[in-house]
């Protein structure tokens, strides 16, 4: 059985380290791993009740949430932004956590990790979107971290791929979150 994951990047630039960590995070994902990255969360609306009904339901929220319904487990690869998680996570999160207690991502494995500029590597953006998520009903996996700091001088010349402890670690990421989605 291969293992599908989703993967949600909170950064929006293209060249940004941690859409890249993504990319490595494709490359280094065992035969038995599929990794899809979301598309267009920057397109998301900020989640409103209002508007999250049958008729008024979002292109963009509908193709989310089909993707969450497909996938096994998740991977949020995230940056810190103000200390905190960017507000495109929380937002992606919002919509997978309705309908209450039945959402896409309900149950299913969470695992968090991402790259900042600073000498934590995002630990706190990390720590509130594995809160985040726990609440919105993921089966968050506490002991699966990957906090990489200092990314603007790491990743310089490197791409996250080609950094042997990077894709180490990765790997061990992918093959752990793998591991919980087919026993959850």
């Amino acid at each position: 059985m291969s293992v599908e994951i989703l993967t949600l990047v909170g950064s929006l630039r293209a060249a940004s380290h941690n859409h890249q960590l993504a990319e490595a995070a494709a490359k280094l994902a065992p035969a038995d791993i599929t990794l899809t990255v979301a598309d267009g969360l920057g397109d998301l609306p900020f989640y409103n009740e209002d508007i999250d009904t049958a008729a008024a339901l979002p292109a963009t929220a509908a193709r989310l949430r089909t993707a969450a319904e497909r996938a096994h487990a998740f991977l949020y690869i995230s940056p810190e932004y103000n200390g905190t998680m960017p507000a495109v996570i929380k937002n992606a999160i919002d919509w997978l956590s309705r309908p209450w207690q039945a959402g896409a991502m309900t149950g299913k494995p969470v695992a968090v990790i991402g790259t900042a500029l600073g000498q934590y590597g995002g630990v706190w953006a990390h720590d509130d979107t594995r809160k985040a998520a726990g609440i919105a009903g993921g089966a968050v996996i506490d002991d699966v971290k990957l906090d990489i700091p200092g990314s603007a001088t790491r990743f310089a010349e490197t791409h996250p791929y080609s950094d042997a402890e990077v894709a180490e670690q990765l790997t061990k990421v992918l093959t752990t979150l793998a591991a919980k989605a087919t026993t959850a």
